[in-house]
């Protein structure tokens, strides 16, 4: 669209207010645009964002990339676990303050713990 409306990289970049290397990185599927570029570009093309990802196949691989690594975070089992050890810490009468700090570290820190645990087999 940019050659087509004769447009250098440049001239794009300063009307974006980026790097002319940002936009060579977006035209060679080194990097994506974030959503506030992608709506000034769609102005400055007058195309709709739809148009403008729907021509962009890289993007809609990225962006369907990105949604799969979200869903992945939400199946964590980890976070699972630390709920129900917090859920047992809060409605158990006089359970022990670790209990609930165990169940908060559990969610956040199982994932890095498989890791860890993964890659200290493989070096062995």
């Amino acid at each position: 669209m940019r050659e087509k409306n004769g447009l250098s990289q440049e001239n794009l970049a300063k009307q974006l207010n980026v790097s002319r290397q940002a936009v060579y990185k977006w035209e060679t599927n080194k990097g994506y645009p974030d959503i506030v570029n992608l709506i000034r570009i769609s102005d400055i093309f007058e195309v709709t964002l739809d148009e403008l990802i729907r021509e962009d196949k890289d993007l809609q691989d990225k962006i369907t990339i990105d949604e799969e690594e979200y869903f992945e975070k939400l199946s964590d089992p980890g976070f699972y676990i630390g709920i129900i050890i917090l859920f047992i810490s809060i409605f158990i009468e006089n359970s022990p303050d670790y209990l609930m700090i165990l169940g908060i570290l559990c969610m956040v820190f199982f994932d890095d713990l498989l890791k860890s645990i993964k890659s200290a087999i493989r070096f062995k």
